[in-house]
């Protein structure tokens, strides 16, 4: 794995700013790789043995998934919306797997690590590369229950729903009153009164030639 300054200074760069969770993440990452021993995450042969679920939609998981090459897209991203600053880390080959949470308590330390700083988000920036993995850290041992819809690769399962007729992979459905559903059927989604529209320019495609002004 690259070094540590050089993963922060590209994770920063790719998220578009450094900051404290920039920081946060990217130790968290290279911790987590440690322990699952999967020493170059991003490279092809390790990337399809590795999962990450990271617990909260911040600063922390852009870093985490900047240094280990995982991605929605490849379904070794899983996005787990707890609220916590925790993320864990699954070698798919072992089994093994270590939940990393970032402790409150090093927030605490930063004026201990970092007394020079006054301003509040450099302070934590320098405080977050001093301190030790035993301070910023816990760490838990886990077992990870992964199911073959979840793993990365092809589409496993593809169903129909009985209502709407939209394809659902990846075993998303859901089986209501003898009904295979699609979870906005079901009643069970982000979003709600949901009409059909148009728009004007809705026949537009990149392969169509446009009218240019003469």
């Amino acid at each position: 794995m690259a070094p540590f300054d050089l993963l922060l200074k590209k994770s920063a760069a790719a998220h578009g700013h450094l900051c404290p969770g920039q920081v946060v993440g990217v130790r968290m990452a290279m911790l987590g790789c440690r322990l699952i021993r999967l020493s170059h995450p991003t490279r092809r042969d390790q990337i399809k043995k590795l999962l990450v679920y990271v617990e909260m939609d911040r600063c922390t998981a852009d870093a985490m998934a900047h240094v280990t090459g995982v991605k929605l897209g490849r379904r070794s991203l899983k996005f787990m919306d707890y609220g916590i600053m925790a993320a864990t880390f699954v070698n798919l080959e072992t089994d093994r797997a270590f939940r990393i949470i970032s402790t409150e308590e090093s927030r605490d330390l930063c004026d201990i690590y970092a007394p020079e700083l006054e301003e509040k988000s450099e302070k934590q920036i320098l405080a977050y590369k001093r301190m030790p993995d035993s301070v910023l850290f816990r760490v838990q041992k886990v077992q990870v229950r992964v199911r073959d819809v979840d793993l990365p690769g092809p589409t496993r399962l593809k169903v129909f729903c009985t209502r709407c007729g939209q394809v659902v992979r990846d075993g998303r459905q859901i089986e209501k009153h003898g009904q295979t559903l699609c979870k906005p059927c079901a009643g069970n989604c982000y979003f709600s009164h949901t009409k059909e529209v148009t728009w004007p320019d809705m026949n537009w495609s990149p392969t169509i030639k446009e009218d240019l002004p003469c």
